[in-house]
């Protein structure tokens, strides 16, 4: 696929996107290339709060969304220009400035010419402004993004930060080449590059500390001022923080006082006070100089350790109009071997490691749970049925990485695509962010799912790393199935509230994971010793007609609930982020319809059928580690053994397990051999042993 294909793509998608959901173009683009930044870590979230009028001197206001970082108190302002047209358009820079005026008007017309009177009060928009009025004083910096089906001229090359009364102003354009290279991203999200020599004359300081004949990495130990640091994280924000553990940080005090009292009271004293940071890298340029070795540029930085203070310095600089000239930190500096196929998962061992200190859990670092890998494995084997007379079975694509697939059609001839295609429709495409808000919405966490993907998805992961734990069979061929039946349930809802003749254009995320929450609250209660049999909707591959009908009414009572004059919070987006406005859904007086009776399936029946997943999953999950022991071979565990031996680390039946990996092809180990050898292997790992 190359850029103008993508392109194609792109606009197929935003009209087939807009005619499914009942909705404008230009709202389908916007939430299109949002879901894809919130995936990829340039936004924590996305809330459409559209808005096009007139203001000061008859002068044009826009903005199509935001999504605030709690992190760090940057308010992303999303403005859109999109018009589907011919392959080529250029937006120049004349055409770029003026469209990002438009949401920095709309900043104007809130705090110089009152705009909360002129727009009705339950609209998203309204919301935005209310966010505006209790966060004045708080807002770090704007970060404006502009969406654009265009392709830049060659001409920009960046934009001078701006300023809104005293609060910098940062501009993005996420044109079509930008967008088409962060969909390609290996990383799942954009490179960040940064040349040290813009900052300092010879680049940062370091010495090299990594052992010789490390192919995988390579470690350096810096200096680095507490002003460059500042710099480098105002320019590029809460994208340059490991994505795991900024959403573990975003839950703590974002400005740790004891590091703004030294920074304020004892600057020199920084260095001796403070751990510094750890960061990582794909590609490190060291040069040498009669001074001794710089660094000079780095590509895919990402700070892994020390993101609290890193905030704290640009926040001290800005809030406390602190001098960060005699401040300087250490920071340790990881090359990874982008080479190495293990690459992702040595990132995220070093991550892990650096953030042992912290209470992060292994759901922190959820993208290389064994969880994803299952989902992934299953989704690849497991077709599901054939609807409408198609004469062809399909899979649901479950994207273990972003990107997965459409990086999988890269190198594919036509007719290989073709035939991907076939199996893999796009509208069969699953990411783990939707699978966590379907899940999380039948689990009646509506108020968690309204807090947004992030948040949502870092609860998820440690339910199921909870889950995990203790059954990890239970996620099986079947919990898969149910979940894709979730997913198509979602989805459904989400197309079914547009074409209600009540719905005002605002706030359809939060009524669609509320109805389904609600509906699965109202079956727990009175039909106790029921469930949902969600086996029905995977069969089918669609929503029954009973469940639309039931849906129908639902959504109108979430509706009129969430958005009533008397609710806890003026807000209605905020609103519905509190516990206490699923407390009052609940307390909604609704009666299901009984003909929901013919889809609902006996608890009993489902323990049953929930055993022999389980069973079966066992038989599989034995049948894989076998495949995998065969696979590494005998000269592999002959040297493990004699790893094992010098160490003295294996219990009596992993030994004798072992002793028969070691006669490989002669003997093979049972199933349950082949899981314990695995798990020795990642003991001995942990006692220092190299594959």
């Amino acid at each position: 696929m190359d850029i103008k294909e993508f392109r194609k793509e792109l606009i197929e998608d935003v009209r087939s996107t807009a005619a499914a959901y009942g909705e404008g173009s230009n709202t389908a683009f916007v939430n299109i290339i949002a879901d894809n930044l919130v995936s990829a870590e340039v936004i924590p979230d996305f809330t459409n709060a559209f808005y096009l009028g007139q203001g000061i001197r008859n002068r044009k206001v826009r903005i199509d969304g935001y999504a605030l970082d709690e992190f760090d108190n940057t308010l992303n302002l999303i403005v859109s220009d999109y018009n589907a047209s011919e392959e080529g358009a250029i937006l120049t820079r004349k055409d770029a400035e003026q469209i990002f005026q438009w949401p920095i008007r709309f900043i104007d017309e809130v705090y110089k010419n009152n705009l909360s009177q002129r727009i009705e009060i339950s609209t998203s928009s309204a919301d935005l402004i209310d966010l505006f009025v209790r966060n004045k004083g708080k807002i770090n910096k704007y970060r404006v993004l502009l969406f654009t089906d265009r392709y830049i001229s060659g001409r920009i090359e960046s934009f001078e930060f701006g300023e809104y009364d005293d609060i910098p102003i940062e501009y993005q354009i996420w044109d079509i080449e930008r967008l088409f290279k962060i969909f390609l991203a290996e990383s799942g999200r954009e490179s960040i590059e940064i040349n040290f020599t813009s900052f300092l004359p010879n680049g940062i300081p370091c010495l090299e500390a990594s052992n010789e004949g490390i192919i995988d990495y390579r470690c350096f130990l810096c200096i680095i001022p507490g002003k460059v640091l500042a710099d480098i994280y105002d320019f590029h924000g809460a994208q340059l923080l490991e994505g795991n553990v900024r959403s573990f940080l975003s839950t703590k005090v974002a400005v740790n006082k004891k590091i703004r009292q030294t920074i304020l009271t004892e600057p020199k004293m920084f260095f001796a006070f403070n751990n510094g940071v750890s960061a990582t890298a794909n590609s490190v340029t060291i040069e040498n100089k009669p001074e001794g070795k710089f660094i000079t540029h780095v590509r895919d930085f990402q700070i892994i350790n020390g993101g609290q203070t890193t905030a704290s310095l640009s926040n001290a600089r800005f809030r406390d109009k602190a001098d960060l000239s005699d401040i300087t930190l250490q920071m340790k500096l990881t090359e990874v071997n982008e080479d190495i196929d293990e690459t992702q998962g040595l990132l995220q061992k070093i991550s892990r490691s650096s953030n042992s200190q912290n209470k992060v859990s292994d759901a922190d670092f959820f993208s290389t749970h064994p969880f994803h890998i299952r989902m992934e494995q299953i989704s690849r084997r497991l077709f599901a049925p054939a609807v409408k007379g198609a004469q062809h079975d399909t899979h649901w694509f479950y994207e273990r990485a972003r990107g997965q697939y459409l990086q999988a059609q890269m190198r594919m001839k036509k007719r290989e695509k073709d035939r991907f295609l076939l199996q893999n429709p796009k509208k069969q495409l699953i990411s783990k962010t939707d699978l966590a808000k379907a899940q999380n919405s039948w689990r009646c966490l509506p108020h968690i799912v309204s807090k947004g993907a992030q948040k949502n998805f870092k609860e998820f992961a440690e339910w199921v790393d909870k889950e995990w734990s203790s059954s990890s069979e239970s996620f099986n061929e079947r919990y898969f199935q149910e979940s894709v039946a979730l997913y198509i349930f979602f989805k459904h809802v989400e197309k079914l509230v547009p074409n209600q003749t009540w719905y005002e254009q605002g706030y359809r995320a939060n009524i669609v994971t509320y109805s389904i929450s609600l509906f699965a609250h109202l079956l727990k209660k009175q039909y106790n010793d029921y469930t949902l049999d969600l086996q029905i909707i995977w069969n089918k591959q669609e929503v029954p007609e009973v469940i639309t009908n039931q849906m129908a009414k639902i959504t109108k009572s979430v509706y009129e609930s969430i958005t009533d004059p008397s609710r806890g919070n003026a807000n209605v987006t905020q609103w519905c982020k509190q516990e206490a406005c699923w407390k009052r859904v609940t307390d909604l007086d609704i009666v299901i319809d009984n003909k929901i009776e013919s889809i609902l399936l006996h608890k009993r029946d489902v323990k049953s059928e929930v055993r022999q997943a389980v069973r079966e999953q066992k038989v599989i999950t034995g049948i894989e580690a076998q495949t995998e022991v065969v696979n590494k071979g005998v000269e592999y565990w002959s040297n493990l053994h004699t790893f094992i031996i010098d160490k003295k680390i294996a219990t009596f039946l992993e030994m004798q397990a072992l002793k028969i990996a070691c006669k490989l092809p002669l003997k093979l180990p049972n199933s349950v051999q082949s899981q314990l050898l695995l798990s020795l292997v990642e003991k001995a790992k942990l006692d220092g042993w190299k594959e």
